[in-house]
């Protein structure tokens, strides 16, 4: 049985949060700050994880291995605002075992 894993999400106020993080529900980065209602609602994910929109941008500070950005995420990520070499859209990385001890911060509001 899958169990879930701990992710720390900085929010955009920069406060860090350690959060449970299920591993059995094929959920992404973007649903997680939703679900544990890290940004104000209306804020992240307003595309509904199409990467759209942008408005999941996250920075990825730990030094995990995360599937290869896809067309449209780095073509949108193109286009955004406060982009890093760290970016990138939350709705685009699914949560899986390998990671676990994650740690994100939330892009500012464009």
């Amino acid at each position: 049985m899958q169990q879930d894993i701990k992710i720390t999400i900085i929010d955009r106020e920069g406060h860090a949060h350690t959060v449970d993080a299920p591993t059995d529900m094929n959920m992404n980065l973007m649903e997680l700050v939703r679900s544990y209602e890290l940004a104000p609602e209306g804020t992240i994910g307003v595309c509904g994880g199409m990467a759209m929109c942008a408005s999941c941008q996250c920075y990825v500070l730990s030094d995990h291995e995360l599937p290869e950005m896809s067309y449209d995420e780095d073509a949108m990520l193109a286009e955004a605002f406060h982009v890093q070499e760290n970016s990138r859209l939350g709705c685009q990385i699914h949560i899986h075992e390998a990671l676990d001890g994650l740690q994100i911060q939330l892009a500012p509001e464009s």
